[in-house]
């Protein structure tokens, strides 16, 4: 192991140091000190209130304001969308505002915005009253027109109570005046006249003629068109009525259920002379407050423009001032309370910056008394900092999803940029598709500062995150591509000629007897001869399975080897001994090996049946291998390598756990004073597997979870070895659909002569291969390349129980507003 002490440190496999600091600020500069943190954006506090309410804290009231202050701004936001204007991205540079005059700024322009709704709404329901009434005027008064003939006496006139020429009154709307009906001297016949929604009508004729027992006439009319409803503002199919009846009782029956299904009643005289005239008052009326909802709708985007053209200043300014204060109510004051005390974590290179920080704020408040920054030492495992680029931000998103590393565990993601795009291209390998996968990334890279500025849809924001993850797909794709000589599934000669010629000149022989080999192989990748022979299927079955195998032994051989890198880290001599050794060699002994014969095949040529000589090593150790042995003293290796395998499984399992009881005896009756301490921190400098936290050490506990950790090392050693072959089943059938595509469609439709059938065909294929293999295939090979990072490789070796560094930053703030 004296090898890897020899290696240089590798900065980016661990999370950044970080260090636990205590800031005790005067009252007067410590709202000057968390803004100038919260630029700086490098320290995450720590809540030292937890036990205390949101009630309880001490800047409730300033918190409430800046939350009363957020709603306001989003009820403007809300205008200014009904509104659909559109607004710049960012405002003109204005005279700064200290927060109480934007206070009271912001509560002037919501009392004008509410009186302006407010006076816009019942304007614009007397608006919509009166297209109605005209509505109503034009369709009742034909039909009254047309039952005047059959009219049976002079009591049919409407009760002159109801209608009054001065009836268009600004005091009473047109509502009230269509239910004032005063009761009528005379018995004859009366009528209602109104409109209703056609959804309610056929259930209120039937309502009307069940109350009135069939004493009543229903007139109807359609409306024609869609009517604005004065209650709900909605675009409604309506229907105009009339109901002639007769007697005071079924009147305020019919005017209750009218009331009751939401329909508007109005007053219509039965002269003919005054509906027009009636109509004449209602168009003017119309006119006018037509002007009058226009200039206030004027009025009202004009101020809605103004706010808008400061809000997101607003909105960032009071977004900043509430993370302040919500930041400050996890502080504590001191035994004076005069000073506040903070606790919290910082990178280790970020105190010079902070430290900096503090005395400016100290400096710009005039305060006479300093901040006070120093280190403590911490009980609680810190928190985990990837320094990350646009580059590297998406692989350890990749990782965090399965779970956040560790403080100063090993980082998969430097390993996942390169082995996760290969791994993927192994399954999706075709260079004519690579090639288009790497013209889409190329197109999102050349166009990131724009798209990065904009609101994308869930798929387009995914694919623009990941864009040099599709950029490092898409070039593997075209290498793995090229070692399958497949472009869309068609080999070419690329790198020379085939090593292969036919039997005769006319190479019918080709599909059935096979080829023949006259010069050296292909010099890069697949030998394009191989393409429709007659053996293409088995040699490349063969070639990608053993292919998958050995990338699958040397991925999970990396991942132990990180184990080890983990625990030499953090100085765990018991999980090197008794974890990574063992499990180093059943993993090699067995698949290692199968590994090792691959390989050798392969270099000579041989054609010894791996099959036969991995199932006999186990049942016939002993056994003579015959036409299968592939080198010198392979027998002899085997039996020793069993023999390894089966020291190994005792090995993960029982000295650990027993060594760990003996290490906590010790502990507590004093033989060991290596592991004796006079601080936390020199518990916590233990290995991982011996510390003790006050906690007691229960043997059965430990070798339970010793057992169950070896058994499944031995039962994953094999599933997660044949869990790497989907690498050839998804590349065979990605292969396969390729070809289908192009022979099935591609092919066949250019053997007619129609151009039209030759186009159909083209772009039938254009959209199969975009669809299906650029889109569908491409997901689920990165589907399952990311189970074989998260289960086979990371499972190795990666915890995963960390949590992440959220630091308090104005910075995330913002992007969190975009």
């Amino acid at each position: 192991m004296k090898i890897f002490d020899r290696l240089p440190p590798m900065d980016h496999l661990r999370s950044e140091k970080m260090s636990f600091v205590q800031l005790i600020m005067p009252v007067e500069s410590a709202h000057r000190a968390i803004t100038y943190l919260g630029d700086l954006g490098l320290l995450q506090f720590k809540d030292m209130n937890e036990d205390k309410s949101p009630f309880q804290r001490t800047f409730v009231n300033q918190a409430k304001r800046c939350a009363e202050m957020s709603r306001k701004l989003r009820f403007f936001n809300e205008q200014i969308s009904k509104a659909s204007l559109i607004l710049s991205a960012r405002p003109a540079v204005q005279p700064d505002i200290d927060l109480e005059h934007l206070e009271v700024k912001l509560g002037e322009h919501e009392t004008e915005l509410h009186e302006m709704n407010s006076n816009s709404e019942k304007l614009q329901q007397s608006y919509n009253e009166l297209l109605e009434f005209k509505l109503v005027l034009s369709k009742a008064g034909s039909i009254l027109a047309s039952s005047h003939s059959h009219a049976s006496s002079p009591d049919t006139e409407l009760d002159e109570n109801i209608y009054h020429n001065d009836a268009i009154d600004d005091s009473i709307s047109l509502l009230e005046q269509g239910t004032r009906m005063e009761t009528s001297n005379g018995a004859g016949l009366r009528f209602i006249c109104g409109i209703i929604s056609s959804s309610k009508e056929m259930m209120f004729e039937r309502m009307i003629f069940r109350a009135t027992r069939g004493n009543m006439f229903f007139n109807r009319a359609p409306a024609g068109e869609l009517v604005t409803d004065p209650i709900s503002g909605d675009q409604v199919e309506k229907t105009i009525f009339v109901i002639f009846f007769s007697g005071e009782q079924a009147k305020g029956k019919i005017l209750k259920i009218c009331d009751a299904f939401g329909a508007s009643c109005y007053p219509v005289p039965e002269d003919r002379t005054k509906q027009l005239q009636i109509i004449r008052e209602v168009t003017s009326r119309l006119s006018d407050l037509e002007a009058t909802l226009d200039a206030g709708l004027r009025h009202r985007n004009d101020a809605l423009a103004a706010i808008g053209s400061q809000i997101w200043r607003w909105s960032l300014m009071v977004r900043k001032e509430k993370a302040v204060y919500d930041t400050l109510n996890m502080l504590n004051f001191d035994v004076t309370k005069k000073c506040l005390v903070g606790e919290g974590w910082c990178p280790t290179f970020a105190i010079p910056q902070i430290k900096d920080a503090l005395q400016r704020a100290s400096l710009h408040c005039n305060s006479q008394v300093g901040i006070i920054f120093h280190e403590l030492d911490a009980i609680e495992s810190p928190p985990t900092y990837f320094k990350t680029n646009k580059f590297t931000g998406a692989f350890q998103e990749i990782v965090d999803a399965y779970g956040v590393a560790k403080y100063q565990e090993a980082n998969p993601a430097v390993y996942s940029v390169i082995t996760f795009p290969f791994l993927f291209a192994v399954m999706f390998g075709d260079w004519g598709h690579g090639i288009c996968l790497l013209m889409g990334a190329l197109v999102l890279i050349a166009r990131e500062k724009k798209l990065g500025s904009q609101k994308l849809g869930s798929f387009m924001e995914m694919a623009f995150g990941g864009r040099y993850v599709i950029l490092l797909m898409a070039i593997f794709s075209i290498y793995c591509g090229l070692l399958y000589n497949e472009f869309f599934s068609v080999p070419f000669h690329i790198f020379g000629p085939s090593a292969y010629k036919c039997r005769d000149s006319s190479c019918s022989d080709a599909h059935s007897t096979g080829l023949i080999k006259y010069r050296d192989p292909y010099p890069f990748g697949v030998d394009p001869s191989w393409r429709g022979s007659r053996s293409e299927l088995p040699f490349l079955n063969s070639l990608k399975m053993k292919m998958s195998i050995v990338l699958g032994i040397s991925q999970m051989n990396l991942g132990i080897i990180l184990s080890y890198f983990d625990a030499k880290f953090h100085g765990n001599s018991l999980d090197i001994r008794y974890q990574f050794i063992p499990q180093m060699i059943f993993l090699n002994s067995l698949f290692g090996y199968l590994a090792l014969l691959i390989v050798i095949k392969w270099c000579n040529g041989s054609q010894a049946d791996l099959y036969h000589v991995m199932i006999y090593m186990f049942l016939d150790p002993a056994g003579d291998l015959g036409e299968n042995q592939l080198f010198w003293g392979q027998k002899q290796l085997q039996i020793l390598l069993l023999l390894m395998a089966l020291v190994a499984v005792p090995w993960m399992l029982f000295p650990k756990p027993f060594i760990l009881r003996k290490l906590n005896k010790e502990r507590f009756q004093g033989h060991s004073y290596r592991f004796l301490g006079t601080s936390e921190m020199d518990v916590e400098s233990e290995p991982d597997s011996a510390r003790i936290r006050h906690e007691d050490f229960n043997f059965s506990e430990v070798f339970v979870h010793q057992m169950i950790h070896s058994i499944e090392f031995v039962l994953g050693a094999v599933s997660n070895t044949a869990s790497y072959l989907r690498l050839w089943a998804l590349s065979l059938a990605h292969s396969e659909l390729s070809t289908v595509f192009y022979e099935k469609l591609l092919l066949l439709a250019w053997g007619y002569d129609s151009l039209i059938i030759r186009a159909v065909g083209l772009m039938v294929f254009i959209f199969a291969t975009a669809f299906i293999l650029l889109m569908m295939e491409s997901l689920s090979a990165f589907l399952h390349a990311l189970r074989l990072h998260w289960v086979e490789f990371m499972g190795k070796f990666y915890h995963g129980d960390g949590y992440k560094f959220r630091p308090f930053s104005f910075a995330l703030l913002a992007e969190e507003e975009d």
